[in-house]
């Protein structure tokens, strides 16, 4: 099979693949959607089947997703709480339990966790996502390990399962994860030797990189990543501390991006940062002491500041009062909000085009340092978060979040020293670019073109 690529500046169309796919994925916060989305021109009718809200799904399976989402949102949002913050926090963390990544040793026993997922999948998790995808039968690809292990227990052939982490807990694999016959696209090494010692076969692991939005990548030279990454450092580098010392290495890598896309201003910009929360909304307050900080400079326009509420209407809501408090100038804050998961995506991605700083906590964003973006990192929530973040300072693309009420002072002086522009181009060279390729590939030829080289991995 053979595949190619009609590119029209920002609108990037799949055709050539003989068969098309069923794109799931779960509502259970933005990250699982957020994997599959780059991929959805690949998906039957072009759209991604959401497991728990499947029009197949009955009334008692419903009931189980709604319960396991409430429980999720909640104890996302307990670590705030007074005396029961921490306790709730040690709670998610042992439901999501991730082991020391060292020693390396054989972790392909079955946890409670596992034998829980099984026995809740007979019951009927995902049985409505399975029926649909019969109808007709095509191969699945998942961002949820749910629909994955569902859908081979239903004897579905041809599952593919994308990791959504640095790092995951036992239950994103089978029982019998020898004898399982789901592939899995892993985001980087970390991922790929847990998946190993949790029993999985290694020709059943493909290190592809995470799925990254091609509409930020450009072709496959990368032409738009250059193009906005030349400007952002500009931005990120106002002594030019950073510029003289690595001005070899980004020329050498960036010397090819010499014509500007129609959409991107090569005008100097205000410095810009986008503050993304979750799915569960925790975190929002760290929004707000960040707007109330940089309030000289929004107000002056040194300073524009993107308030991500995704598809939240209560913390649109809540982020448009903290705009009124700060300024009505709408030029230097936006609220990013779209009524569905698709459109926020859409919306999301051009906003990162003239982002400057991502502070969000360590979620799958944290694979958008390969774009370039310096991350600002909240705390981390659950442990596959914790990796993220662990993952981001052992790179050099993630930097912790000093005290946000004090953001006018300490995050100019990270800018000033070039440190900002610094895990800019750490997050450059060093995390992959090319999963959303990879993934293609292997899907049209069963082969993708491994690489070292940093603008091809």
């Amino acid at each position: 099979m053979a595949i190619s690529y009609q590119v029209k500046t920002n609108d990037y169309l799949f055709s050539g693949l003989n068969e098309k796919f069923w794109i799931v994925s779960a509502d259970m916060g933005y990250g699982h959607q957020r994997a599959a989305y780059p991929l959805k021109e690949l998906s039957k009718g072009k759209t991604i089947l959401n497991a728990n809200t499947s029009s197949f799904a009955s009334l008692k399976e419903k009931r189980l997703w709604k319960e396991m989402l409430g429980i999720y949102e909640f104890m996302s949002r307990a670590g705030r709480l007074p005396l029961l913050g921490s306790l709730l926090t040690k709670m998610l963390d042992s439901l999501l339990y991730i082991p020391n990544f060292y020693p390396h040793k054989d972790r392909s026993n079955s946890t409670i966790q596992v034998r829980y997922l099984k026995l809740t999948i007979k019951k009927g998790l995902c049985n409505g996502v399975i029926e649909q995808i019969r109808r007709p039968e095509l191969p699945m690809i998942t961002s949820f390990y749910s629909s994955a292990i569902a859908a081979e227990m239903a004897g579905h052939n041809h599952v593919y399962c994308i990791i959504c982490d640095t790092d995951m807990s036992r239950v994103w694999v089978a029982e019998n994860a020898s004898q399982s016959r789901i592939l899995y696209f892993a985001p980087g090494t970390i991922a790929a030797q847990r998946l190993q010692s949790y029993g999985v076969p290694e020709k059943n692991i493909l290190l592809t990189g995470f799925p990254l939005p091609l509409e930020l990548l450009g072709d496959r030279s990368l032409n738009t990543l250059k193009m906005s990454l030349r400007l952002r450092l500009r931005n990120l580098d106002p002594s030019g501390s950073f510029y003289n010392l690595y001005r070899d290495s980004i020329n050498a890598y960036l010397k090819d991006c010499n014509e500007k896309p129609s959409d991107i201003s090569f005008q100097k910009r205000s410095l810009t940062i986008t503050f993304a929360v979750g799915g569960a909304g925790a975190q929002k307050e760290i929004g707000k002491q960040l707007a109330q900080s940089l309030s000289d400079q929004i107000i002056s326009g040194n300073v524009r500041l993107n308030l991500v509420a995704g598809t939240r209407t209560e913390l649109r809501e809540y982020f448009n009062r903290v705009k009124k408090e700060i300024t009505s100038d709408s030029e230097n804050v936006s609220i990013i909000w779209a009524e569905n998961n698709e459109s926020y995506f859409n919306m999301f991605n051009h906003c990162l085009q003239s982002t400057d700083i991502l502070w969000t906590k360590p979620s799958e964003l944290s694979f958008y340092c390969a774009l370039g973006i310096p991350v600002i990192m909240t705390p981390a929530i659950g442990p596959q978060e914790k990796c993220n973040q662990h993952w981001l300072r052992e790179i050099g693309a993630g930097i912790k979040q000093l005290n946000p009420e004090y953001a006018h002072q300490w995050l100019f002086d990270l800018l000033n020293k070039g440190r900002l522009a610094e895990a800019a181009w750490s997050g450059f060279l060093k995390a992959r670019k090319y999963g959303t390729y990879n993934i293609i590939d292997f899907l049209a030829t069963g082969s993708f073109i491994s690489s070292n080289d940093p603008l091809k991995r």
